[in-house]
């Protein structure tokens, strides 16, 4: 494992959002990132952390419980104030309107790991999850030499794509796969901003529709379990049917999944594929989980409130997998944590596996 000589400077821009909170607890004393600067929305700039986390209610009260004083005295700035010269690294939490204006600022001379929407689909940029396709990243020199950047920026998918890649990618590797189609049951906080105003909507209901969602998942699921070619990726050879909903849960997406395979698998030996699934095997990398693939035995597992937070909400969690008579595959629900690994926990170990191989940091 290459570890660096010494902490990398970090900044963290669009730190006061739900994907921001996230960020600053996975880098609260992260022992190679240190969180030098801080970025804000305008009604943050120019104040304390500390002072702009009060006035977020509950949420911002007890994150700024969790955080060591010196981090919550930094002073936001305004995201096109950070001072580049002065980081090694930079961590964008921005809605995807803001995003790729700032993003491209800063990768003229830095990385940037995003949890944005903005390049996720540009052919010259990888959208690579820790632990699944991290080999992508030999595309990053091709985005930095196309766009004459220094830096470069690298995406991590939308976070409802999580929990189905994570679990497609061994049984693509052991089986092939031919088709997957999911209904997702989504967390109000997979909503941003947007949450608050969806609590009503969401009472006593199912929102059965997720503007621009189903499409998001398709399509990233096929660039991520792809394969780089000549400076692309060509997409995997398979389908992906996705219906998206919006339920009462805090946290934690939650998907149905049917696949196709393209050679026969019993249930017991796709399990076995999960449980064997060990991307981090010698590279103890400092927010990797103990199990990347959770496998449940209970007929009633996995559940929101009892499975989002295994592995610190890094570990995906599966369970009721069972035949399916229509794909003539396997049939599984798959819980992942959209506010963890599908957004800054994704991010900040997407960040330590580049640094393990030399492309951060180097």
């Amino acid at each position: 494992m290459t570890a660096p000589e010494r902490a990398l400077r970090v900044g963290v821009m669009g730190a006061t959002g739900v994907a921001g909170h996230q960020a600053l607890l996975a880098l609260v004393n992260h022992p190679w990132f240190e969180l030098t600067a801080v970025a804000g929305g305008r009604e943050s700039v120019g104040r304390l952390l500390r002072e702009r986390l009060a006035d977020q209610g509950a949420a911002g009260g007890a994150l700024l419980q969790r955080l060591p004083v010196a981090l919550a005295d930094l002073r936001l700035i305004a995201a096109d104030a950070l001072p580049l010269d002065e980081l090694d690294l930079v961590f964008s939490m921005l809605p995807t309107g803001a995003a790729r204006d700032l993003e491209a600022r800063c990768a003229q001379v830095l990385p940037v790991l995003s949890t944005a929407a903005a390049y996720r689909m540009e052919p010259d940029t990888p959208l690579m999850i820790p632990g699944v396709n991290v080999d992508h990243a030999e595309l990053l020199a091709t985005q930095s030499k196309a766009r004459g950047w220094k830096g470069f920026v690298a995406p991590g998918p939308n976070c409802t794509t999580i929990g189905l890649a994570v679990t497609l990618a061994p049984l693509q590797a052991a089986f092939g796969v031919t088709s997957a189609t999911l209904t997702s049951m989504q967390a109000l906080s997979g909503a941003g901003r947007a949450a608050t105003e969806l609590v009503d909507a969401i009472t006593d209901n199912i929102l059965v529709h997720i503007p621009g969602e189903e499409q998001k998942v398709e399509q990233e699921a096929g660039k991520i379990l792809g394969a780089p070619r000549k400076g692309a990726i060509v997409p995997a050879d398979f389908p992906v049917s996705a219906t998206c909903t919006r339920v009462a849960v805090s946290h934690g997406h939650t998907l149905c999944v049917s696949v196709g395979l393209g050679n026969p698998a019993t249930p017991d030996a796709v399990i076995a594929a999960w449980r064997a699934a060990d991307p981090f095997s010698g590279r103890p990398l400092p927010s990797a989980p103990q199990h990347w693939i959770e496998v449940r035995d209970e007929p009633d597992r996995p559940q929101p409130r009892l499975d989002r937070d295994a592995g610190g909400g890094m570990t995906t969690v599966v369970g009721r997998v069972r035949p399916d008579a229509v794909s003539g595959g396997i049939k599984y629900v798959v819980l992942s944590h959209n506010a963890v690994l599908g957004a800054a926990g994704g991010a900040v170990l997407l960040a330590e596996d580049l640094v393990d191989r030399g492309v951060i940091g180097s």
